[in-house]
């Protein structure tokens, strides 16, 4: 099992989150989002002048020429077809941009720059005017201006290489220019949809009542897990008001479901208050097995004719340390019954995790351990 090789000393860290046992509210706002109010991805290819001998090798790298060439040429610059440029101040990029819901003409976004060549570092560079396009290919920013690249790199003539974070990737706070809107269907309709942040049957049906409650029956009607379709006025001046009534609404949210997750990279164990056993008792005790290689070397007598061997040996000690426990937990035993069983003999959160492993291969551990 992947949790049992973690191991004590990966498992250093041990955090309980302890929910709130009763009811608690919380506003529509924390838990849903507006169907149709989000961010688009825009993306687009450009070049990046101005780098210090640091760009693409344009000899590995005929994207970056014939996109230099294509540009020379709109302004008015020709370049014969035999004649391949050698620059190593160029780099040819990708920029990348989320843009907001209901971004008008003339605003800024911020940009992210990614080499896509082999350039060796963006640092000092100035990006070129790059039209952004969204997924439906219209171009809805056009971006431009100089890069901040918060990583550097150096090399030496032998070829030894000193790197922090990322060179070859940089940002240009406000960047693009948004030209374009992106079409929004919500004063088109006479409802609107609340989106879940996470499913759950209970929440969806709190947070239709919390609706109706306030606004009157009817109003307000869970299509699934999900979704709650919400009946709105028809004009639009009066909708952003409605909306933002409803979005400060309070609602008693449904707990969470019994839980046990393990981060597997940091050692991190996070139980949920809701986790219970069934009655069950656990023998915990620790091994260490330890197993030494050494090799011997068999030298012969000069002048003997013989040849030198060797030989593997190999010692194997079987060490129990601490006495061997026994948790008996009874029926319905909660999270703050299990740590503190632990912890009174002292045990580490990475026992704490064998057991819990253990109670859910014997189907006593009333939860989901999920491991990331």
């Amino acid at each position: 099992m992947l949790v049992r090789r973690l191991g004590l000393a990966a498992l250093a860290c041990l955090a309980v989150v302890a929910f709130a046992q009763g009811a608690h509210a919380e506003r529509i706002k924390d838990l849903a989002t507006v169907a149709g109010v989000r961010n688009n991805q825009l993306v687009g290819y450009g070049l990046v002048v101005g780098l210090d001998g640091t760009g693409d090798q344009t000899s590995q790298t005929p994207f970056t020429i014939q996109t230099i060439k294509n540009m020379l040429k709109q302004l008015g610059v020709l370049v014969p077809d035999n004649v391949n440029p050698q620059l190593r101040n160029v780099a040819a990029v990708t920029v990348q941009a989320m843009l907001p819901p209901f971004s008008k003409p003339g605003q800024t976004i911020d940009i992210t720059v990614s080499s896509i060549g082999n350039a060796q570092s963006l640092r000092g560079g100035s990006l070129l005017m790059t039209p952004l396009r969204g997924g439906d290919g219209e171009i809805y920013a056009l971006a431009q201006g100089n890069l901040v690249v918060g990583g550097f790199g150096v090399k030496g003539d032998d070829g030894s290489r000193v790197s922090v974070n990322v060179p070859s990737t940089g940002r240009v706070p406000n960047g693009a220019t948004v030209e374009k809107i992106v079409p929004s269907t919500l004063g088109t309709q006479d409802a609107f949809v609340l989106n879940l942040n996470t499913p759950d049957f209970t929440t969806a049906a709190h947070l239709a009542e919390s609706i109706n409650k306030e606004l009157g029956g009817g109003v307000a009607e869970t299509l699934d897990p999900v979704s709650i379709r919400v009946r709105a006025p028809t004009a639009e001046s009066e909708r952003v008001a409605y909306i933002s009534h409803i979005e400060n609404l309070e609602l008693e949210a449904a707990q969470p479901p019994a839980r046990v997750i393990v981060n597997s990279r940091t050692g991190t164990v996070v139980i949920g208050a809701n986790v219970r056993v069934s009655p069950a008792a656990v023998a915990h005790g620790s091994l260490v097995v330890k197993i030494t290689e050494t090799t011997l070397v068999s030298q012969p007598q000069p002048f003997g004719q013989g040849r030198t061997v060797t030989t593997q040996q190999s010692d194997i000690s079987v060490d129990q340390q601490g006495d061997g426990r026994m948790f008996v937990f009874e029926p319905g035993t909660s999270l703050n019954e299990i740590v503190e069983a632990v912890n009174k003999v002292g045990a580490a959160p990475g026992d704490l995790v064998a057991i819990l492993e253990a109670l859910r291969e014997a189907g006593a551990l009333r939860a989901q351990l999920i491991v990331i």
